[in-house]
């Protein structure tokens, strides 16, 4: 087997891309973030390629501190190939706080990587990816509309994006990178609200768009204003938005909350693999 870094986002693109588009709803977070990269959105991002004879058996991506994303091309070499992952990353020194990936690599990788390096692994998230084609045209809507964010909306949405992530049990950003994310996001024109008689109840962002896709993220609605069917709508008539542009939408969600993938399964996504976030005890 032979592990080859790269330095050149293009030129890892120039391999990893051909593998991820024959699955991109299931790849769709690691093509998203390629994309991110390629367009100079990170600094020293980690690219890497195993492959045997010119197969290529895995793929290897990570944008620090964000976890590591694996690939599994080979799904018959899976064991083999991340032992001799394992051993690479090691022995390059490249420090891994975290993995995500499809379920059964999450497990196999943290697995080996406890094995040999001694540090304990902890579940951080588990989740369930989600395919959006078309939205189910029955749903019945909350009262309100959708509008892009603006300016004079930061304030609010840097509070629940705090929020947001204290639901989420993630780590939480510091106020001024949320402050800089934020403006980022207006900038961009990527966060949808829902606004009912003249208050905004609930919030999606778009991220990561490709060419045929683009991910649903950072849904959250305040608590006084949850069960009211304020998330399905925003998430409903945010990805009809969307679909006018992607050929699909995706989402992620906390498997352990039963009510969110209810209410995404409603608007017509459909569940198509499962992933986790293993953390690794520094």
């Amino acid at each position: 087997m032979e592990f080859v870094q790269y330095e050149d986002a293009e030129k890892f693109a120039e391999v990893a891309e051909p593998v991820i588009e024959k699955n991109e709803d299931v790849f769709s977070l690691f093509y998203g973030i390629l994309q991110a990269i390629k367009a100079g959105k990170y600094e020293n991002p980690f690219m890497a390629v195993v492959s045997d004879r010119g197969e290529v058996l895995a793929l290897l991506q990570m944008t620090p501190p964000h976890p590591l994303n694996l690939v599994i091309v080979d799904e018959s070499r899976k064991d083999e190939t991340i032992d001799f992952i394992v051993r690479e990353l090691r022995s390059a020194s490249v420090p891994v706080p975290s993995i995500i990936s499809v379920k059964q690599w999450a497990i196999a990788f943290a697995d080996v990587w406890e094995r040999q390096t001694g540090k304990k692994q902890r579940l951080l998230m588990d989740q369930g990816l989600y395919r959006l084609d078309e939205v189910e045209e029955k749903l019945e809507m909350s009262p309100g509309s959708w509008r892009f964010a603006s300016g004079e909306d930061a304030p609010l949405i840097e509070n629940w994006f705090a929020l947001f992530e204290e639901d989420a049990n993630l780590d939480r950003t510091l106020p001024a990178l949320i402050q800089e994310r934020v403006a980022a996001f207006l900038d961009a024109r990527e966060v949808f609200l829902w606004e009912d008689e003249g208050k905004v109840v609930s919030m999606m962002k778009k991220s990561r768009p490709t060419k045929n896709s683009v991910t649903v993220s950072l849904v959250f609605t305040p608590k006084e204003e949850r069960k009211k069917g304020y998330a399905r709508t925003m998430v409903a008539q945010g990805s009809k938005e969307l679909l006018k542009d992607y050929e699909f939408c995706v989402l992620y969600t906390d498997m352990m909350n039963p009510t969110s993938n209810k209410i995404y399964k409603e608007i017509g996504y459909k569940h198509i693999v499962d992933s986790l976030h293993i953390g690794f005890e520094k």
